[in-house]
């Protein structure tokens, strides 16, 4: 009989270890405690009765990032967690340095949609002025660290300590470095240190341990007070907060905390979130603070990543050379019958938000590049069906119909005019640069390497999310498209990007 009870518990015991088991599987295949906004896809227009197309840059990466971790975990992510302009802004492009005034350059090219072969695909870039690291500028840093109870796991604080290690070993005598945690309080660990006195910096990173709740308004109060009180004049001024998002003691509404960041954007401090961790990841929060802040968004899913945004890309990080960036895109209805812009669904702005400089707007750092694609239904034969299926206005009764004036025959082949505005990082009036593309109409074997990357990204997030835009495109596709375009491939993103498709495919089959 005991013998009997035995055998019972030990198969009681392997049934619950099993359970344990599936149980884990389950919450690190289903974060449902992770929070994305939903995005709604930009439509089609018409230029006749929306000529404008206006948005605000961007050059986070965290939605890449994360969607790899995703993938990587055996998880289609949700199509919230994508948005297509930081899946293209992830990989660096080969856009020449800026030569004269401006502190970045401006690329043009279109050729055949790899998606649709009837429409036209633009790629718009920017490049921002590369700054050799003894050339920095000094910097008055504070690091932010969440140190609550859910920072515990070892995807979190203990690669955030890793991850800001590499950052300190990269830092010099003209550097100063604060720190900053919060769990249930807040409080200084790190007074203001030189960058030479690494040893006191790493010592003091390496003692950081997490316990408690999470209030984060509290240390975002004092790491901006600190980096106001230390500020160097023409020097780097960031505070860079490492967390997973979770805000749950005292300020944790979304609103109230974008709001207060908002305001300590006003001081002149520029703003970093590396996000870490799943499970609670809270992405849609940390994205807002970080565009609220005249910031940059990263998600840190491993060393590599952290070594990738920290190290190889640091000035671009944290040296800011152009702020409240807005491109305007005026299309000529004479080629034009209907555009999209492929994602910065976010960062839309009225017509009228361009030439107003108070209108707040992206921000570039130091070597950033910038990509924007388009999506164009071309005037004539080809496009005459797809416009013909695009929604239309009622005509108006009371306005009379707006004189057209001739185009001249340099003007009449033209796509479109790119305008874009910026402002010095310590300005307050922005400057104009503008440059038309001429309609080329380049088949896609002829696009640069480049653009074929770079349309096979867009290409794999619109598949990703399902998106009822994404025409042909197939993740088989996408793999060549991305293999024409791999190139010069100095840190292997490019074949990490065609791995991952391959995993999403297969995950797309049993999802």
């Amino acid at each position: 009989m005991l013998e009997l009870l035995r055998q019972h518990l030990s198969r009681a015991e392997n049934e619950l270890e099993e359970l344990q088991v599936v149980r884990e599987r389950i919450e690190a295949k289903q974060p449902d405690t992770e929070a994305y906004d939903a995005i709604v896809e930009n439509p089609f227009l018409r230029p006749s009765e929306s000529p404008l197309s206006t948005f605000a840059i961007d050059v986070d990466t965290a939605s890449y990032s994360n969607c790899r971790r995703m993938l990587n975990m055996g998880q289609l992510p949700p199509a919230g967690a994508v948005r297509l302009e930081e899946f293209v802004n992830y990989f660096p492009y080969d856009y020449p340095q800026p030569t004269g005034d401006a502190p970045f350059s401006m690329t043009t090219e279109a050729a055949r949609c790899p998606w649709n072969a009837e429409h036209v695909l633009v790629r718009i870039g920017l490049k921002g002025k590369e700054i050799h690291r003894k050339e920095r500028p000094a910097s008055n840093l504070v690091f932010l660290v969440d140190v609550s109870g859910s920072m515990s796991e070892p995807n979190k604080l203990p690669l955030v300590r890793e991850s800001l290690k590499l950052l300190v070993r990269e830092l010099g005598e003209n550097d100063r470095v604060a720190m900053v945690v919060y769990a249930g309080n807040s409080g200084l660990v790190l007074a203001p240190t030189g960058g030479d006195r690494k040893a006191a910096i790493l010592n003091a990173i390496e003692k950081l341990e997490a316990g408690g709740s999470t209030n984060g308004a509290a240390g975002i109060e004092l790491a901006y007070q600190l980096a106001t009180d230390n500020f160097i004049k023409g020097g780097v001024n960031r505070v860079v907060l490492a967390t997973d998002g979770d805000f749950n003691v005292g300020v944790t509404s979304q609103d109230e905390l974008v709001r207060l960041i908002e305001a300590k954007a006003e001081s002149g401090v520029f703003f970093s979130a590396l996000g870490y961790g799943m499970g609670n990841y809270k992405d849609s929060t940390l994205e807002k603070l970080a565009d609220k802040g005249n910031g940059n968004y990263a998600y840190i899913d491993t060393l590599n990543e952290a070594r990738k945004v920290l190290v190889e890309q640091m000035s671009g990080t944290l040296v800011t050379i152009a702020k409240d960036v807005k491109i305007q895109i005026e299309f000529n209805p004479a080629r034009v019958a209907g555009y999209r812009l492929l994602g910065y669904e976010n960062r839309i702005l009225a017509a009228q938000d361009f030439n107003d400089d108070k209108k707040d707007a992206g921000e570039i750092g130091a070597g950033h590049s910038v990509t924007a694609l388009y999506e164009l239904i071309p005037t004539g034969k080809r496009g005459e069906k797809e416009a013909a299926g695009l929604p239309e206005v009622d005509p108006l009764k009371y306005q009379p119909m707006p004189e057209v004036k001739p185009l001249d025959a340099v003007a009449a082949n033209e796509l479109l005019t790119l305008k874009l505005r910026y402002k010095q990082p310590d300005g307050e009036k922005s400057k104009l640069l503008e440059q038309p593309l001429t309609d080329e109409m380049s088949d896609y074997a002829k696009a640069s390497a480049d653009f074929k990357f770079a349309s096979a990204v867009a290409g794999f997030g619109m598949l990703l999310r399902d998106s009822k835009y994404k025409g042909s495109a197939t993740f088989d596709a996408v793999v060549e498209l991305a293999m024409e375009g791999v190139g010069r491939d100095e840190f292997g993103y490019r074949k990490e990007f065609v791995d991952l498709v391959r995993k999403a495919k297969e995950l797309w089959k049993i999802r």
